[in-house]
């Protein structure tokens, strides 16, 4: 059975601490019961944690949230250099967890009539247990800036808080979008999920929209218009967003150059990479390292 968390942020989550987790030889998550809630957001490889009575295989892309006063720990080992972000916190008022039959009839209810109550649904949040965001590189980026402000030692302490409680929302909206509920999806609106998910695991080698048309027997006018129909976006930019994110990603943890790293996105050219990582980021890839030089990685 899935469970959701239910909870209202009309105040900012109370973030404690937050890291991005690189397991070595032979790791398996300790085992522990915690008074706190755990977002883990897996990066590299697969991991395996059990949670009273539940086991969650967590892939790159997935989320997991381990909740406060249950038993969980590793159940199989990672391979050498799985890693994930993890963030540790509280709410400030009280939370539920749901299950998936109840959750969706919340989900329902704000689908189907999302203005007629504000108030009730404004400031709540809904998140899956365990998940796999449709937007993914959204996720990341919001997790790589509350880490970099995280370690920032700001003055007002309230900026982690509200960067935290934005990456809840970000995730909340996403799983109220794009839930499975008594709406079912299309059929082609189940296919474009593969899509979605062949096209981010093919993003840094030289893809293009034929290839992909062909890949899943589609007429290449139909997907392009059907791909900017469900997303709001054209596959082009898709593209571009999962390339601009790993590039980030390289920036922040590795001390590769830029010439490299534009290599490993798929772009040969290093000034092409540098004007299009500046159309998206407004700023050049040395600015952006430097500017992202706290985030480390931290050992849960």
């Amino acid at each position: 059975m899935k469970e959701f968390i239910k909870a209202d942020v009309f105040s900012p989550i109370d973030f404690l601490h937050g890291g991005q987790f690189v397991a070595g030889e032979g790791w398996t998550h300790m085992k522990r019961n915690i008074n706190l809630f755990v977002m883990i957001i897996a990066i590299h490889h697969d991991l395996y944690i059990h949670q009273d009575g539940t086991h969650y295989h967590v892939k790159p892309g997935d989320v997991l949230f381990l909740l406060p006063h249950r038993l969980h720990e590793g159940y199989k080992v990672s391979k050498l250099g799985t890693s994930y972000y993890w963030f540790h916190f509280n709410f400030s008022s009280p939370v539920s967890i749901l299950s998936d039959q109840v959750i969706q009839q919340e989900i329902t209810n704000i689908r189907s009539n999302p203005h007629t109550s504000p108030l009730k649904y404004n400031g709540t949040i809904i998140l899956p247990v365990h998940s796999r965001p449709k937007y993914i590189e959204r996720i990341r980026i919001l997790s790589k800036q509350l880490l970099d402000v995280s370690k920032a030692n700001y003055y007002n302490h309230y900026a982690v808080d509200y960067l935290a409680t934005s990456l809840l929302i970000e995730l909340s909206e996403q799983t109220i979008t794009h839930a499975n509920t008594s709406l079912e999806k299309s059929s082609p609106g189940k296919k474009l999920d593969a899509i979605l998910e062949w096209i981010r695991i093919q993003a840094l080698s030289h893809i293009s929209v034929t290839m992909i048309a062909q890949e899943f027997n589609y007429n290449k006018d139909y997907l392009t218009r059907l791909f900017k129909k469900e997303t709001g976006m054209t596959i082009q930019e898709y593209i571009s967003i999962l390339k601009l994110s790993k590039a980030k990603e390289l920036l922040a943890r590795t001390n590769e150059s830029v010439k490299t790293v534009a290599f490993t996105i798929g772009m040969k050219d290093e000034k092409y990479f540098m004007r299009f990582f500046k159309k998206y980021e407004k700023m050049t890839p040395s600015e952006y390292r430097q500017a992202y030089y706290r985030t480390t990685m931290n050992n849960e």
